[in-house]
């Protein structure tokens, strides 16, 4: 998201998205999120907060509407039957944006891999290769 300064007290964008294209794991620390479905048919989730840890989605067409609270982890994913545009009004002209893989896996410096092991439940030997993956990008 491009960052731009204003004083109405919101941010809007555009996004496009291509078929199964996907705007992954991400939270606005600092604003709530409306998506409006311009074209195209998208999945959209989030989860709550804990202890239910609630995964809530939806499956949206042209001109449905969804919100993101605040501060949650959501995503959106083209589910490939075409092109999807989508308009998104956030509740702060700076929302912040909180990329889950990026933060996890691309932090400076690293995070050990026996830390991520532990809380992602994985063997030592498939932490590497997930660190690996991500820092080649």
């Amino acid at each position: 998201m491009a960052k731009q300064s204003n004083t109405l007290g919101i941010a809007i964008v555009r996004i496009d998205y291509a078929p199964w294209g996907i705007n992954s794991l991400h939270a606005h620390p600092r604003a709530t999120e409306i998506l409006t479905v311009i074209e195209g048919s998208l999945e959209v989730g989030f989860v709550t907060s804990n202890p239910e840890n609630r995964h809530i989605t939806k499956i949206l067409k042209k001109g449905d509407v969804f919100v993101f609270p605040v501060g949650l982890i959501h995503y959106q994913r083209d589910i490939g039957y075409g092109n999807v545009v989508a308009i998104v009004a956030l509740s702060s002209q700076n929302p912040g944006v909180i990329t889950i893989a990026n933060t996890i896996f691309g932090s400076k410096p690293d995070i050990s891999t026996h830390l991520l092991a532990i809380w992602y439940a994985l063997g030592l030997g498939l932490g590497r290769p997930l660190r690996t993956t991500k820092n080649k990008e």
